[in-house]
């Protein structure tokens, strides 16, 4: 494959993971995106420590995250991709935003604003690219009291 193939490849990949959450295809995008298992590291936003986790586990978490959000809009862009054999770096810019139902929005905002970079690293397998390390850096939020609001109570921080 040549190097702008390998990487339209890999910017599509962004566009089928943000797919996941828009589209909540937590059934069949996620094992086209991402290899198994994948390290995720979701610090910035969630507090989520830096760690790897089986496709599965993460797909059950994702179900869990999104489900509740009456709709997503994830827009990446800007995407710089470094191929090194069958590795990539990619950093690409995010635009995040997470709508709640007015119920849980409480008569307050209902949009929960991330703005940031994606810091991810793909391989090359026997499918095609995957993503093997997503890393989201928050260099913005708004409202973000909103992602604990579309958790159920027992989930919410």
């Amino acid at each position: 494959m040549s190097a702008e193939a390998d990487r339209a490849e890999i910017i599509q990949l962004f566009g089928r993971y943000a797919d996941i959450a828009d589209k909540k295809d937590f059934d069949e995008l996620p094992r086209l995106v991402h290899t198994d298992p994948l390290t995720v590291d979701f610090e910035s936003v969630a507090g989520i420590p830096p760690m790897e986790t089986p496709l599965g586990d993460y797909v059950e978490v994702l179900r869990g995250s999104f489900a509740p959000f009456a709709a997503t809009h994830h827009a990446i862009t800007g995407h710089v991709v470094d191929i090194d054999g069958d590795r990539a770096t990619i950093h690409a810019h995010v635009r995040a935003e997470h709508w709640v139902s007015d119920e849980a929005a409480d008569g307050g905002p209902n949009r929960w604003l991330v703005v940031g970079f994606y810091d991810n690293e793909a391989v090359r397998t026997v499918d095609g690219w995957r993503l093997s390390r997503v890393k989201l850096t928050a260099a913005h939020q708004e409202n973000a009291h909103l992602a604990g609001a579309a958790l159920p109570p027992e989930q919410a921080r």
